[in-house]
């Protein structure tokens, strides 16, 4: 397995668009640091159930020793996320793509058109019921949360 970097604005986005990397790969997730303690307390429950996350920081920026390593990083798409954190890590994301980093980027709320469907969405779904309690409401009425992911490379 290959390690990964997933920047994630907020504990619950890093499911919500990156789910299949998450139970394929080696992962390291960085949170932005200003998450509020019910949400980071959560995050750390996330760690336990999955064993393929090795590490979660929160943190404003991504650390300096993480780059030129040959890692793949994982940031929410810069152009059609209407979150303005995730806009603003995006963006991050798309400069370090232009600095030749490995950048994929990935959508949260599956309005483009690099989707496709999630095929064990109920394993999904359970995860983020289970660790992400207090966001239940944003997944229960919309299953897009759950149903699709999305997630492209840009080419320079």
């Amino acid at each position: 397995m290959s390690e990964v970097v997933i920047v994630a604005p907020h504990p619950d986005d890093e499911i919500i668009g990156c789910y299949e990397i998450l139970k394929k790969e080696k992962c390291i997730i960085i949170y932005s640091g200003m998450t509020e303690n019910k949400r980071r307390e959560e995050a750390l429950e996330l760690k336990k159930e999955l064993d393929n996350v090795s590490a979660l920081l929160f943190l404003n920026s991504i650390p300096p020793t993480f780059l030129n390593k040959g890692t793949t990083f994982y940031f929410p798409d810069p152009v059609n996320e209407i979150h303005p954190l995730h806009r603003q890590y995006g963006h991050m994301g798309e400069s370090m793509a232009r600095a030749g980093e490995d950048v994929i980027f990935y959508s949260t709320l599956m309005n483009v058109p690099y989707i496709h469907e999630v095929p064990e969405s109920d394993e999904k779904e359970n995860l983020l019921n289970r660790i992400y309690s207090s966001q239940k409401s944003l997944w229960e009425y919309e299953k897009k949360f759950i149903l699709f992911e999305g997630r492209c490379k840009w080419i320079f």
